[in-house]
């Protein structure tokens, strides 16, 4: 299980249909009780089964939509095989519903140093809560195993992405998108009067600019380790980007028309987020981000998906157009 999942998945009642239909078959069980015990491929499975390999395959996707097993494929000694993993490990399942003016909201909390790729230049390095990782302006080091431990990253060019699972619900769609970051500029040393346009791509959309307005030091944050020198960067800004059917917003401002449709945030497929300062933009300024573990404020990345159920599916995940043409031949 990756560390940026939860242990954890918590529905409501018409949200676990999914989860219930998986749950469904003795099989099913089986196999997630197999793999509680560790990664299996599917012809591992198929043999503590009894059960052919196609049969495996099926139960798995059926498993996977319901958000409670991964696969991926990995180097065999045949060749690639497909392993299979649990996902959660414990589910609460609320039998209330919510109301229609609650929140249904999804998060997911992103280490800093879990990056998919990243491109530093200038000034640029990482650090976790006892000492640096690797050495400082060499991009190279942003590859270091040990960057999985990273509380603060920084570069004067550059970005860094992020790929972000989404375990909602099929018969669920996302209203509204956040993401929560403490950032600032990077300048030598701290300068609270050093401006960076920073720029935030969902899936490869340009969703729009904020302008930090420096970086930020002259007193210690309030979780920066006493390790960490005095004159180098000690926090940031906790800044909150929003993304809906109106536009896309930092704290509430405006910054562009792009809308959440144009994202293509669909249930059950991951979201790539990319942060940086574009070559051409006008304050090259770099960026710090923090994390846990340092600046201001005890929080990673944190991605919010804010869903409701989609227009013509009911309660069961059926579309309400079929029970009309299913009741119309009867």
């Amino acid at each position: 299980m990756s560390q940026s999942e939860s242990h954890i998945l918590e529905l409501s009642i018409d949200e676990a249909l999914e989860v219930f239909r998986a749950l469904a078959l003795d099989s099913r069980i089986v196999i997630l009780q197999l793999l509680a015990s560790g990664d299996k491929n599917i012809n591992e499975l198929g043999a503590e089964l009894g059960i052919s390999q196609p049969t495996v395959t099926k139960h798995i996707q059926i498993l996977e939509q319901a958000g409670l097993v991964r696969s991926e494929y990995m180097p065999g000694l045949q060749g690639m095989q497909k392993r299979c993993h649990l996902r959660r490990n414990r589910l609460i399942i609320k039998i209330a519903s919510p109301t229609a003016t609650e929140d249904r909201v999804d998060e997911v909390t992103m280490p800093l140093g879990l990056y998919t790729l990243a491109s530093p230049g200038g000034t640029c390095g990482l650090a976790n809560r006892t000492k640096f990782i690797g050495f400082l302006d060499k991009p190279q080091s942003f590859y270091d195993p040990e960057r999985a431990t990273a509380e603060i990253l920084w570069m004067a060019t550059g970005f860094v992405e992020y790929m972000f699972p989404n375990d909602l619900p099929t018969s669920m769609e996302v209203d509204r998108l956040e993401l929560s970051m403490e950032v600032c500029s990077e300048a030598p040393d701290h300068n609270p009067d050093w401006p960076s346009d920073l720029t935030i791509w969902i899936n490869g959309i340009e969703v729009g600019t904020w302008t930090s307005p420096g970086d930020f030091g002259g007193r210690r944050g309030l979780l920066t380790p006493d390790w960490w020198v005095e004159h180098m960067t000690q926090f940031g800004l906790l800044k909150i980007w929003s993304v809906d059917e109106t536009g896309s917003y930092v704290d509430g401002t405006k910054v562009s028309d792009v809308t959440l449709s144009r994202l293509m945030v669909f249930p059950q497929q991951p979201l790539s987020i990319r942060i940086g300062v574009k070559p051409d933009a006008e304050h090259q300024g770099g960026f710090n981000l923090f994390g846990r573990g340092f600046g201001n404020y005890p929080q990673d990345l944190v991605l919010r998906l804010f869903y409701s159920r989609k227009k013509g599916v009911d309660r069961r995940g059926e579309s309400t157009d079929d029970l009309l043409i299913s009741s119309g031949d009867s």
